[in-house]
């Protein structure tokens, strides 16, 4: 219990220290980022042991080996520099900093802010080339509203990805914990894909992904709600239709926060979409809410993530207070 309080004071150091610096340029320009060194290792072990010639059996088996060295290793890693650090003067400081590297509160809100952006300067086109950053769909197949909505999308299920999910590993097991999720996430973005390559081979980063994503998924969901109690929304209909309309969605998690941010502004999300190289049929969460959205609309979201993320950051200081 007195590691966990402390951990949080740190957890709390961590998403302040994200807020205010995020990810600077200068600093991934000399050194490679985290993600992007796991990133490499997973590609460099998808070409060699994801090769046409081998049964599905042994790719699924490959797969599963592979997603379970980067977990053990990112837990080996992360236990290794946590107990480093915390023999150091200032160490804990540096542990926060390490933390706030792989939380992606200001970056998630800064590529959603670009895609409302180039909405509102330039039309229509600048916002497909901004969202094609964020998104994997077609982006000319996008209207204005297509544009907007996927936007919202993306800023909802990344807030539980990219700021939810790696805050609360971060603090039931400090850097393991933190380090081991980025690693999962990582893998799962980029071979879990249910395509004829990756069905076998992602089949384990995918399922294993589902199942750390779960609880952070519907936090992310609840922060979502009370976000829209701050910034006067509708945070009674994002409940409901967070509780109603979440399993509607094709990942059994994406659907929490994404459910909810369709409750708070009033507008249907998810629905019928176009991919690359296919599309899907899903119902719509909230499908009585607007189809229609702007770039009105993603400042309206982006309120409700930068309230959520606020009310985040009281909880766990409230509950590092020790009683």
């Amino acid at each position: 219990m007195i590691f966990f309080d402390h951990m949080l004071w740190i957890v709390v150091l961590a998403l302040l220290l994200d807020a205010l610096l995020g990810d600077p340029d200068w600093l991934w320009k000399r050194f490679p980022h985290p993600v992007t060194v796991i990133g490499k290792a997973i590609d460099w072990t998808d070409k060699r042991l994801n090769t046409n010639d081998l049964s599905s059996q042994v790719r699924r088996l490959n797969g599963l080996l592979l997603t379970g060295s980067l977990t053990v290793g990112a837990l080996a890693i992360g236990y290794i520099l946590q107990d480093l650090l915390e023999e150091i003067p200032f160490g804990e400081v540096l542990i926060a900093a390490l933390g706030a590297i792989l939380i992606a509160q200001k970056s998630l809100y800064e590529h959603v802010a670009a895609v409302r952006d180039a909405l509102r300067t330039n039309g229509l086109e600048a916002g497909r080339a901004a969202v094609s950053r964020i998104v994997g769909r077609n982006p000319q197949a996008l209207d204005e509203s297509g544009v907007s909505r996927a936007a919202i999308e993306s800023c909802a299920e990344n807030f539980s990805d990219g700021v939810v999910a790696p805050v609360f590993w971060f603090a039931l097991l400090g850097l393991p914990g933190i380090l081991a999720y980025k690693a999962i996430n990582t893998a799962d973005s980029m071979i879990g894909h249910k395509t004829e390559r990756y069905q076998e081979f992602g089949w384990a980063s995918a399922r294993l992904d589902d199942l750390v994503n779960l609880p952070a998924s519907r936090l992310a969901g609840l922060l979502i709600c009370v976000g829209a109690f701050a910034v006067g929304t509708a945070p009674k209909k994002a409940f409901s239709v967070m509780m109603s309309d979440a399993g509607l969605h094709r990942s059994p998690n994406a659907g929490w926060p994404e459910a909810a941010m369709a409750g708070a502004l009033g507008i249907a999300l998810a629905g019928p979409r176009h991919y690359a190289s296919y599309s899907v049929d899903d119902p719509y969460m909230n499908e009585m809410g607007r189809k229609s959205a702007s770039h009105e609309d993603i400042t309206k979201a982006l309120k409700v993530m930068f309230f959520a993320c606020g009310v985040q950051v009281l909880a766990l200081a409230a509950l590092s207070i020790p009683f």
